[in-house]
Parts: structure tokens; sequence; C-alpha cells
């Protein structure tokens, strides 16, 4: 099923590979497609939330949305959650 903010994101007309690069630089390509686009929090908060594990989600490589869920979880920790 597809999110409402899914029909405004600007890679919904790319080609998905652009999203799953295989070096830094595809990397930054993707991320620069996802600094202009609209919804890029609901993204990476989909991403966030479903766990997804490949390519870039909100402007968000794999690499960093693992640190994101990590500070997140430490915080939960250190608030008593």
């Amino acid at each position: 099923m597809e999110a409402e903010w899914m029909a405004e994101a600007k890679c919904r007309d790319m080609d998905p590979g652009i999203f799953f690069p295989s070096d830094g630089v595809g990397v930054q390509v993707a991320q620069k497609i996802c600094a202009a686009c609209v919804p890029r929090e609901q993204c990476l908060e989909y991403a966030l939330v479903n766990h997804i594990d490949h390519g870039v989600w909100g402007g968000a490589s794999e690499r960093e949305r693992r640190r994101i869920l990590r500070r997140r979880r430490m915080a939960g920790v250190a608030a008593g959650n």
C-alpha cells in the first residue's frame, strides 16, 4: 500500500537503481535528489519505522539510518523507556 507522501516524492518517476547505489558517489547523487524533495522527512521516517536496510531513503544512507536508530535507542534508554 502506498503512503500519501509517496505520490509527491521526487523519486516516484525515477529509476529506483539511483537510490540503491553501490558506491559513495552514487549515495551522494541520491542524497542530492532527496535534498530537494518535499516529503523527505516522511520518507526517512518510513525507512526507520519499517527497518529498511538498503538504499537511500529521505536523504539518509544505510549507515546514517543505523546511526539515527542507535541514537534513538540510546535516548530511550537514557529517558528510562
